[in-house]
């Protein structure tokens, strides 16, 4: 038997499922009758489709937050049945359990686990015959059970060495620009880029890499319809509805409005460009 533990195991939840259907309810089912005493946190079931790089994402924004030995259980699987792997892995104190379809380097930023195995032993397995179509429910959920009963990573699979990459589009900089685009839109409609304050600093050509918000120069953001001109550091501090452009809590670029959806004012999509063009006369 797995070691016991003195605390009920956190295992988070991502999943492209919605809450109208049965799947999450029976991977839930899956975990519990391998490991009782677990305690679900959900991250979200609303991730777009079969859309990896959303997972990744909102679960890279969100486990840093959680104690060490929790488990993150992923589904977003448009794979599944193919040959691509199932695997489980151990990273900065944490174990992460899903496809191996590029999710797990996003959301470490590309930074390598400790330990990673493929989940090919079906003694950890819902059953020695998985559905071709739920792997959710009958590879990843057990794994994750077991890890959060106490087996390691390594009891549960085999070992391997690298794992399917995928890469964030990044930025591109030249002297007074950035081109970036949007990579995330939440459920207020704030248009998230995958452009960092670092980013703009340089662009800027700042001495330092975290300037307060006053030390960068007069610029212009294209993006959407609109045109902006100013980084404010809360959505409050322009009037209601109007659109504005702030670091959020990620970290990165924002595009939003305060009190109002971004997108649907501005026309904003995932996948759009943004343009910041800093004002070289203001030197």
């Amino acid at each position: 038997m797995p070691p016991s533990s003195t605390e009920s195991p956190v295992i988070t939840i991502t999943t492209d499922f919605g809450t109208e259907d049965a799947y999450v309810p029976a991977m839930k089912g899956a975990m519990l009758s391998i490991c009782p005493e677990a305690r679900f946190v959900d991250v979200t079931h609303e991730i777009s489709p079969q859309d990896v790089m959303e997972a990744a994402f909102v679960l890279q924004s969100a486990h840093p937050y959680f104690p060490d030995k929790v488990v993150h259980l992923v589904v977003v699987d448009p794979g599944v049945g193919t040959d691509r792997r199932a695997v489980a892995l151990r990273a900065k104190d944490q174990w992460f359990v899903g496809p191996d379809n590029g999710v797990f380097p996003l959301v470490l930023d590309q930074a390598p686990p400790d330990a990673m195995v493929e989940l090919d032993d079906p003694d950890y397995w819902r059953s020695g015959s998985p559905s071709t179509t739920f792997h959710g429910r009958d590879i990843f959920a057990p794994a994750a059970a077991h890890l959060a009963a106490g087996r390691s990573v390594e009891e549960i699979g085999t070992p391997i060495d690298d794992l399917e990459p995928l890469r964030w589009a990044q930025p591109s900089t030249a002297s007074q620009t950035v081109q970036g685009w949007i990579v995330h839109v939440d459920h207020f409609g704030n248009c998230i880029t995958n452009i960092r304050r670092s980013t703009l600093a340089e662009a800027a050509e700042l001495e330092t890499s975290d300037p307060p918000l006053e030390a960068f120069p007069p610029f212009k953001a294209f993006t959407g319809n609109t045109t902006l001109q100013e980084l404010h550091p809360t959505y409050g501090a322009v009037p209601e509805d109007d659109p504005l452009l702030l670091f959020g809590s990620t970290g990165y670029l924002e595009v939003a409005a305060n009190g109002g959806n971004a997108a649907e004012l501005l026309d904003i999509r995932k996948g759009d460009s943004i343009k910041l063009v800093f004002d070289e006369s203001s030197e």
